[in-house]
């Protein structure tokens, strides 16, 4: 497998964010994730998208982290923010997620951030045991769907 950064607008990005989507529509019965994201907030240095491809070239996980300070939404000083952490099912069980976690968080703390945070829901146990198998733990809840009943949050200092 081979991980590197492209824009998340890239067409690749593109076609792995419209599978993520429909696979949160599956798991939760609703649109999808609508939290507003746009390329702008995933260009280093204040954030880095990631594409895992095949040895075929074919894309099958991405990854991104955005620059989060204190906001209404409920980010502190210093939050770098997981999102989009998605890998094709023909993929899953290979490790790959926490690699891309694992170089995620590596850019995020050579940004100068010091905490990386993320947040998902009930209907993805296995994203949970990721994070909570990689350090993370549970948080305050923050973001777009911090009054969600089924949102979860978590944290990890990234020093």
């Amino acid at each position: 497998m081979k991980i590197q950064p492209v824009p998340y607008d890239h067409p690749d990005a593109v076609k792995l964010e419209d599978a993520v989507q429909a696979e949160y529509a599956v798991r939760y019965g609703d649109e999808g994730d609508v939290t507003p994201l746009h390329a702008g907030m995933f260009r280093p240095p204040h954030g880095l998208y990631l594409l895992a491809y095949d040895e075929d070239g074919t894309p099958v996980a991405t990854g991104g982290w955005r620059t989060q300070d204190t906001n209404p939404e409920g980010y502190s000083d210093g939050d770098a923010e997981l999102k989009r952490m998605y890998v094709v099912p023909e993929a899953r069980g290979t490790g790959l997620a926490r690699r891309i976690l694992a170089a995620l968080e590596d850019d995020a703390r050579a940004a100068g951030r010091t905490r990386m945070v993320l947040e998902t829901g009930t209907a993805q146990p296995e994203a949970i045991a990721l994070y909570l198998s990689s350090g993370y733990t549970a948080c305050p809840k923050f973001g777009h769907y911090r009054e969600y009943p089924n949102s979860r949050c978590y944290a990890k200092p990234l020093h």
